[in-house]
């Protein structure tokens, strides 16, 4: 438990993933998270089989480009404390998701039905402000280059599965 809490704080951009050492059980459970998770929030926005396959397929493009990014930068040792700094963030940001879309449900209808829209997006920020950080700690890139990085990592691992099953 209190690996998950300092994997956590990262979401606070207080703590360093490489200073953070993971058991290799905690990085498949944070994966298994991950795909449950991923496919509860998006069950809810399509059928459920297509939702396990839209997040099966972010999962592999996440694990390709993280991957792709250790071996360019050479930071092969730090690829445990790198996935597993990423996948628990959107762990983080996923369960905040489903609790806007639980909020989205009672609010319908009312003067707040706007709301979660803007909670999405802060949250799609908040995501994209972790995934720098997350980046910049790992690779030591300057901030320019995290948030780049941080851009391309999520259209690829979001927008690239979801064109995929729009064209299907």
């Amino acid at each position: 438990m209190p690996l998950l809490i300092q994997y956590i704080q990262l979401c606070w951009f207080t703590n360093n993933p490489i200073d953070l050492h993971p058991s290799s059980s905690f990085l498949w459970k944070c994966v298994l998270f991950y795909l449950v998770s991923g496919i509860i929030v998006e069950a809810n926005i399509s059928d459920p089989a297509d939702a396990t396959l839209e997040v099966a397929m972010r999962t592999i493009v996440a694990l390709s480009l993280l991957s792709a990014l250790v071996l360019a930068t050479n930071k092969r040792p730090l690829f445990m404390q790198l996935l597993i700094a990423v996948f628990i963030c959107e762990n983080v940001m996923m369960t905040l998701g489903i609790g806007v879309e639980i909020y989205d449900v009672f609010v319908k209808g009312t003067p707040y039905e706007e709301y979660p829209t803007y909670l999405g997006v802060l949250l799609i920020f908040w995501y994209m402000a972790i995934l720098s950080y997350i980046f910049r700690q790992v690779f030591s890139f300057k901030t320019a280059s995290s948030v780049i990085s941080a851009l391309f990592y999520f259209l690829s691992t979001y927008g690239g599965p979801f064109l995929v099953m729009e064209v299907i």
